[in-house]
């Protein structure tokens, strides 16, 4: 599978067409020939005006859930090649019954790896010599806090098995010392630079192995379809391509060094409010998950969510399970369920294998329970016998039957005496502190502001320059915005090393200028922070936004945060140091977009970094680009806009608990983020892909070479998403960067495809990106390559994607708005 190229979003359409439709079922939309009349007592409902696609509701939410959630309602050198697509699901929604499992037998599905079928053949001789109650132990939990790491499986003497350890975070061994704080996600999506990512991986994966952890909670790949839900900062950003990008290098990455990867979460857990006690309501045409890319990676495991899809909970929906995931993708690994995510032992029979390890706090599904359904002839034994293989395989697919190490920490208890101190960060400390360079984002630079230049003075004012009041790690999972941002808070945290200041880092460079630093580290003594600033040749003001999981509520905030503005009155404190500097920075630390319209266009304000959450070496990093050491080429992930109505989604703050469910519609479908903002012409404050350099690059001779004509493809079937046809690479775009600046740097050429008309998708759609670095006046040819996959589009009629007929757009440039280059191919 490493030779496809990825897959994508997931994306599915309804299931079989009825005359009279289910509940849940499409009743309506363009394309669409089945079924409009609904059962009774349900409604056959507009979700999706754009595609006027309609779905059969109950009658009672059928108005809720129509509501829209529109904006006036709140250089790599990665040998895989570059593809995916914006697509999306819709699932009808299965409850699971008591009837024999429908998961796909590996032996069905098309086009596994070679890794995958051996690891198959020593699972299936290692089941056929285990009791049914061994086989059930394997997906079941030894409960919360019942063993050394945050979750934990039962060892099993008859096959040498030893137990599993399951660790967070996505970036770092959680609950740990003498481990590594690198950037999360939505930093190394900024670098868009694939050979950065899969390093990141790699360290990562060398910590959790080194600690004897033999699955590593991570990547998060739920897209930032609200820009102010909690977790956005743990996944890739707002663009599918992107994220699979990002999702397939940190996958390899980590399992390249025998460590079990966990996709997460799937799907459709986007915001923190109400996550155990709501339902997503999706149509055919929404983009919300990069998980595909992640099984071409041969990821290990797939972490179902809290949330239901369409009155279904994810972690007993059959359609999402066996029917997607299982079946179209043909994922060979196992599903194991969130903590507390588990709901009935009949889940089992939808396609979850693995409970959490808080069973005992579930009402112990699987374990006995799970045994006297198979005895009751409610679940099969030959789904427990597929639940055991598929676990076991990524056991052995990992090479963890042989010389793994022992885990050798306690999560719950670090003076415990099998915690022998294990230091795993190598010189990890480097590449993140290369990252968190290669992620800054220059947003504005008025008369080269930056690089420094030996000034005399510099002024640094704001919290977020300085160390926290209580140390790095003295919040709990890192709990509170003080001091400098480098992570959000909740399970996707570990605990810092330690953590380099802007202020420190500022101050013992300029100490080789001979340049004085003066500062005032409070957000809202304005006075003092004027009179720090007035009469310095710079002035550099820190502002921030935080958010986490919902477990945790710092300073308001329930895990998604209330608005986009700047915590702690940040503008107040940019407009009160603008009025007294005419040389005025901002550096922004946030975990995603912050509205800055108060400030952008101060004459005062001459440039603006964002520096985004950048792990341990934060302030390194940053400091590299200041001074010049690194030319910055990071790039937004993400669309800044100019208000919060800009975006297409927005958090749903409704709290609800016990049996009140909270219908959250995707209306937005797959107009996310830039999509969105180019569908309905709206003018961004900074679009998605830019960020500004020290240099210039120029884009010329764009040459398109290739045909997605011929070729046999595959029918319909268990794998048929990783049919070749599909991802074989058919087309080359090729063009020539030219450094044409007096300094040496690294360009971000990006590649955006404009389907047909007929298509009825975004105008401009993210499909090839590299990171060039190039000295002044060089210049170099640039190939990226598309697939039939870039350029198809889902068909709800022929249940797969398909190329569409007509004239395909290929734009290449420096943003998504930027564009250089165009052309066009017949399709």
């Amino acid at each position: 599978m490493r030779a496809l190229s990825p897959l994508f979003v997931v994306s599915i359409s309804t299931a079989v067409v009825l005359a009279q439709q289910t509940i849940y079922s499409q009743c309506g939309g363009i394309g669409w020939t089945g079924g409009t009349t609904c059962v009774s007592g349900t409604t056959c409902t507009v979700l999706n005006s754009f595609k006027d696609y309609s779905q059969c509701l109950p009658s009672a939410s059928a108005s809720s859930s129509s509501v829209s959630h529109s904006s006036s309602s709140s250089s790599s050198t990665s040998s895989k090649p570059t593809s995916t697509s914006s697509s999306s699901i819709s699932i009808v929604s299965s409850t699971p019954t008591s009837s024999a499992s429908s998961t796909p037998t590996p032996t069905s599905v098309a086009n596994i790896s070679p890794e995958w079928v051996s690891a198959y053949t020593k699972a299936n001789a290692a089941v056929a010599k285990m009791s049914l109650t061994d086989k059930v132990n394997l997906g079941t939990g030894v409960g919360w806090m019942n063993g050394n790491c945050v979750g934990n499986t039962p060892a099993i003497s008859s096959i040498n098995f030893p137990g599993l350890c399951l660790e967070d975070s996505p970036l770092g061994v959680r609950y740990a010392d003498f481990v590594s704080a690198f950037p999360p996600a939505i930093n190394v999506a900024a670098t868009f630079n694939r050979t950065l990512m899969n390093q990141r991986g790699v360290a990562m994966g060398e910590e959790f192995r080194g600690k004897g952890v033999h699955i590593a909670l991570g990547p998060m790949m739920n897209l930032m379809r609200a820009p102010a839900a909690g977790r956005n900062w743990e996944g890739f950003g707002g663009d599918p391509f992107l994220s699979g990008e990002g999702a397939f290098e940190t996958v390899s990455g980590i399992q390249s060094v025998g460590v079990q990867a966990v996709a997460k979460h799937y799907i459709n857990n986007e915001q923190e409010h109400s996550r155990t006690t709501s339902t997503s309501n999706v149509d055919d045409f929404n983009t919300n998950f990069t998980l595909g890319q992640s099984v071409q990676a041969n990821v290990a495991s797939v972490m179902c969510s809290y949330n239901q899809i369409n009155s279904s909970y994810a972690c007993e929906n059959d359609k999402t399970l066996n029917g997607i995931l299982k079946g179209e993708f043909g994922f060979q690994g196992y599903v194991m369920s969130d903590w507390g995510a588990t709901h009935s032992t009949p889940s089992v029979n939808a396609g979850l294998d693995e409970i959490s390890p808080l069973v005992l706090e579930e009402g112990n599904y699987f374990g006995p329970a799970l045994i006297s359904a198979v005895q009751n002839g409610s679940v099969s034994e030959t789904r427990i016998n597929d639940l055991a293989t598929r676990i076991l395989a990524a056991w052995y697919l990992l090479g963890q039957d042989s010389d793994y190490p022992p885990v050798n920490f306690d999560a719950w208890n670090l003076n415990a005496s099998v915690n022998t101190h294990v230091n795993v960060q190598a010189d990890h400390a480097t590449l993140i502190r290369e990252i968190g360079a290669a992620s800054t984002v220059l947003l504005k630079n008025v008369n080269g502001t930056l690089p420094l230049n030996k000034p005399k003075t510099i002024a640094i004012v704001g919290n977020g320059a300085g160390p926290s009041s209580k140390g790095p790690n003295g919040y709990t999972d890192r709990g509170g915005d003080d001091g400098v941002l480098a992570m959000g808070w909740g399970s996707g945290t570990d605990n810092f090393p330690y953590l380099i200041t802007p202020l420190d880092a500022i101050t013992n460079r300029s100490e080789i200028d001979g340049t004085t630093v003066t500062s005032s580290l409070s957000d809202t003594d304005t006075a003092t922070a004027q009179k720090t600033a007035t009469g310095k040749d710079i002035a550099f003001v820190f502002i921030t936004a935080d958010s986490g999981e919902g477990y945790i509520t710092v300073e308001g905030n329930f895990g998604d945060r209330n608005d986009l503005n700047a915590w702690h009155s940040g503008d107040a404190l940019v407009e009160a140091v603008a009025t007294v500097n005419k040389n005025t920075v901002v550096v922004v630390n946030s975990v995603g977009p912050i509205i800055m319209e108060n400030w952008i266009n101060h004459p005062n304000v001459t440039a603006v970094v964002w520096s985004g959450l950048p792990g341990q070496e934060a302030g390194n990093g940053l400091t590299d680009v200041l001074f010049g050491a690194v030319n910055p080429s990071g790039r937004l992930p993400y669309t800044i806009g100019k208000s919060i109505n800009d975006y297409s989604a927005v958090v749903d703050y409704t709290t609800t608990t016990g049996s009140q469910i909270l219908s959250i519609p995707y209306t937005e479908g797959i107009f996310i983020d830039y999509r969105h903002f180019d569908q309905a012409n709206i003018e961004p404050r900074f679009e998605f892909g830019f960020g500004l350099s020290y240099t210039n690059f120029t884009y010329s001779d764009l040459t398109i070479v290739g045909s997605s004509a011929g070729g046999t493809r595959q029918p319909n079937g268990p794998g048929q998403s990783l049919d070749p046809w599909l991802h074989d690479k058919v087309i080359n775009v090729t063009f020539t960067v030219a450094n044409s600046g007096s300094v040496d740097g690294t360009e971000i050429p990006q590649l955006y495809t404009t389907p047909p008309a007929s298509a009825n998708v975004a105008p401009m759609n993210l499909k090839g990106f590299d990171s060039v670095f190039l000295k002044a006046g060089q210049s170099t040819q640039v190939t990226m390559q598309l697939s039939r996959f870039d350029l198809s589009t889902w068909d709800v009629v022929t249940q797969r994607f398909e190329v569409p007929s007509g004239t395909m757009g290929i734009s290449v440039g420096a943003s998504s708005r930027d564009i250089r280059l165009k052309s066009s191919i017949a399709n």
